[in-house]
């Protein structure tokens, strides 16, 4: 049995918390008084840190300590969370990601984003009400001081039984003590068993510190703030003559994340000894509050929801196969099982599919980081609104989806929106729109870019692509066509070639990569109000539910989501009706295809077709077919790159029988049908 690397766990745990916090700081950058963001920001950044620690990665724990000191003055209101200090954490944040992804590499600059956390940090605190007080010189490390009655409290701990196992430092958790105020540190042996007995995993020791401070509490509880559910913790004032001994004070220390053993460690005299305590939970640095959504899941590799999605499509096949063979036979046993197993095999198949369907939200998240960048690089204010997050789409479909959309937004950003200055003279608010949507289109998912910017220049479009040799200069060309000339191989309307754009490679990127997702790209631009680009997507890449259809001898899959209705073909209606393909469909005239003909079929006609309307985005068309077989679940097969040319098929499924039935591209024929009926106008 294999177990897993826990270098590689706490990787995926660590992009997690860093994609936490980078969402965050965003936010936290829009509402800076925010206790709650303030309080999640410290906690992911002592979660990185004590994490980073347990699994040796110690040029992150070294580098998260200030950024951590940093944090916990904004949270405890001894500086403000400045548009600097956001600016300087998500450098930080990359920094981090660096040195947990290659942690061999050399990797310059961390020194310097330190200095920058410093200078802020020092700026802010200059601004503050008292700056005489931090002009004080410092105490001598060590001094006598008389406490007052009140603030000298006694802190005694011991860890749970399996604190060592799971990565916990005691003198780091020591040392964070020391940094709240003066104190003596007493170790506490009095249950260390003999030598022969000790178990090297098990914390036997405990601790007792004498700490001078007004009420450190709470302090103390951000210490321990892993490790309460399982450790036995007492924080009691001192009082008496205990209360008004002077105490030495000792000097916090500087800020790093590995420290050296406390100097004022002594053994105490044997004590009453406590009861062990309890079994503790894995000391796993998270929210509180989100112990119980992580109990109720866990991770899975993509490898394998991969492999299991493959096993139900051919579970899926040899289901259709099995109900194919009892529809011919009298035997009713078999029937039963048959349906049986239909029932489950689509409950399965349900299941699956809705495991590999994830919120389109998270891959939105990633783009809020995008725009504050490029806001601040550019020069642009910008107003970044997404909607629909909760849309799904398959989670292959997801991880392709990153580029292209990364294209379209700094395209939209740099492109679309002008500077303060023109959208000023032009009547518009000096910050920019760019908003990113998801919704529901029937069989499809449409994700849109849009920018209230200058919108799409045709006069530069077409001088472009004539001097690229896409067009000739008395070639006439429809709006729609002209604006598709963006997404050519090296097409570019920039004036000169930037860090952001000019070299013709990001909208190419975009049209090949949602080709091969089996979409389309819709264009739609106002001069002087802004663009939008449409991303329409089939929902899934694995198995759908299908209409199969006969045209001549062969049989096609319908996408059945994007099925709308089924009609009988009118009688009278020729097969060449040279552009009056047009059917009334309640008052709407709706073209239609004779599937016959666009696929060359010479097998006779069936004397009653069948029309079947299918949509896609805006747009219906009806496909004439000479037969409706019936619905079936259909599981995709991908086609050859041979066949990547033919734009009528988006893949192919094999039926009970273990025949081929081809997938027919709904939105390639809604499209095309259009062209095909202003073709027969024109003959």
């Amino acid at each position: 049995m294999s177990f897993p690397d826990p270098t590689e766990t706490f990787r995926q745990e660590a992009r997690e918390l860093l994609e936490q916090l980078e969402l965050g700081l965003l936010d936290l950058e829009q509402n800076p008084a925010n206790d709650d963001l303030i309080n999640s920001t410290f906690r992911a950044l002592h979660t990185i840190k004590g994490s980073g620690a347990m699994f040796g990665f110690t040029a992150v724990a070294a580098f998260v300590h200030e950024f951590e000191t940093a944090f916990d003055k904004v949270r405890k209101g001894q500086t403000q969370a400045t548009s600097e200090l956001i600016a300087v954490a998500l450098d930080a944040k990359d920094h981090i990601h660096k040195l947990i992804e290659q942690p061999d590499a050399p990797q310059a600059g961390g020194e310097t984003i330190l200095d920058a956390l410093r200078i802020v940090i020092a700026a802010a605190e200059d601004g503050g009400e008292s700056p005489a007080a931090e002009a004080e010189p410092p105490v001598p490390a060590v001094a006598p001081v008389a406490a007052g009655p009140g603030n000298r409290w006694r802190i005694r701990f011991r860890l749970p039984p399996d604190a060592l196992v799971y990565g916990t430092n005691p003198l780091l958790l020591l040392d964070e003590i020391k940094a709240i105020g003066p104190c003596t540190i007493t170790a506490l042996t009095d249950t260390i068993p003999p030598l022969d007995s000790i178990d090297p995993e098990v914390p036997y020791m405990g601790w007792q510190v004498d700490l001078t401070a007004d009420d450190p509490r709470a302090a103390i509880d951000d210490v321990f703030l892993f490790l309460k559910d399982g450790m036995e913790l007492s924080v009691e004032p001192l009082t008496g003559a205990e209360a008004t001994q002077p105490a030495p004070i000792i000097a916090p220390p500087e800020p790093r994340a590995v420290v050296a053993e406390p100097a004022a460690v002594t053994a105490s005299a044997p004590a009453k000894t406590s009861k062990a305590s309890k079994a503790a939970k894995p000391v796993v640095e998270k929210e509180p509050s989100a112990s119980a959504a992580a109990s109720s899941s866990m991770r899975v590799d993509a490898e394998r929801l991969d492999e299991l999605m493959d096993r139900v499509g051919e579970l899926v096949i040899a289901q259709a196969r099995l109900t194919q063979i009892a529809a011919m036979s009298s035997d009713g046993n078999l029937k039963t099982i048959a349906e049986e197993l239909e029932r489950l095999s689509s409950g399965l198949r349900d299941t699956t599919m809705g495991i590999r369907m994830v919120p389109i939200g998270t891959l939105f998240s990633r783009f809020r980081r995008l725009v504050h960048d490029l806001s601040r690089d550019l020069d642009k204010e910008i107003d970044f609104i997404t909607t629909g997050e909760d849309t799904e789409l398959d989670k292959t479909m997801i991880e392709r989806l990153a580029d292209p959309l990364v294209h379209l937004i700094r395209n939209s950003v740099d492109h679309g929106l002008e500077s303060a200055e023109k959208r000023l003279a032009a009547g518009k608010p000096p910050k920019g729109t760019v908003r990113l949507s998801a919704v529901y289109a029937g069989a499809e998912v449409a994700i849109s870019v849009t920018d209230d910017g200058a919108g799409l220049n045709a006069e530069r479009i077409r001088a472009k692509a004539e001097e690229a040799g896409l067009l000739t200069a008395d070639a006439k060309i429809a709006d729609a066509d002209l604006w598709h000339m963006i997404f050519a191989p090296g097409f570019s309307t920039a004036k000169e070639v930037t860090s952001l754009s000019g070299r013709g490679v990001g909208m190419d990127v975009v049209k090949r990569t949602i080709d091969g997702l089996r979409g389309s790209i819709d264009v739609a631009t106002t001069p002087g109000s802004g663009s939008t680009m449409t991303l329409r997507l089939p929902l899934t890449l694995a198995i759908i539910d299908g209409m199969l259809v006969r045209v001549g001898n062969g049989r096609y899959t319908i996408p059945l989501a994007a099925v709308e209705e089924c009609v009988e073909l009118p009688e009278g209606i020729e097969a060449n009706a040279r552009g009056r393909n047009f059917l009334d469909i309640r008052g709407s005239l709706v073209p239609f295809l004779r599937l016959r003909e666009v696929f060359g079929t010479r097998a006779p006609a069936d004397p009653h077709q069948k029309v079947v309307i299918v949509s896609s985005g805006e747009g219906r068309v009806g496909l004439v077919v000479d037969q409706i077989i019936g619905n079936n679940q259909t599981v995709i097969k991908q086609l050859s790159k041979l066949h990547s040319s033919i734009k009528s098929f988006s893949g192919a499924t094999i039926l009970g029988d273990g025949t081929v039935a081809l997938i027919l591209d709904t939105a390639h024929l809604v499209q095309f049908g259009q062209g095909y009926v202003d073709q027969g106008r024109a003959a």
